[in-house]
């Protein structure tokens, strides 16, 4: 069972800047991609970035140049860097990993709320 584990969410003002962090229990070798979903208050989910085995990231049209997604293949973590952050960026986000063999996990998700 593969584990993740997410941390540094948590309340910053517009503008502001957090750094979620996922912690992966599962060797990187086994891993396709990675990523973030966030979950808003109405419940609607949107794929915020992705990064691919081989370093390639993609990101929502709302959070291009302001996000960024990394991996850390040595401390087995994925980061989502956010900056500029705004009201709406309020979510429930959630990493997750996609393994070789297609089986997917996901986190416990970690609460960003940004006050206006």
């Amino acid at each position: 069972q593969v584990q993740l584990v997410e941390s540094g969410g948590g309340l910053v003002q517009a503008g502001g800047s957090l750094r979620l962090s996922c912690a992966i229990s599962e060797s990187m070798t086994n891993i396709n991609d990675m990523g973030w979903h966030r979950q808003f208050p109405d419940k609607l989910r949107e794929s915020v970035a992705i990064i691919t085995r081989i370093g390639i990231s993609r990101y929502a049209d709302s959070v291009k140049g302001r996000f960024t997604i990394s991996r850390d293949n040595a401390k087995k973590t994925i980061d989502l860097q956010m900056n500029s952050l705004k009201a709406e960026d309020t979510a429930l986000y959630y990493c997750y990993v996609i393994l070789r063999t297609g089986q997917n996990y996901w986190g416990q998700g970690t609460q960003v709320t940004v006050s206006s």
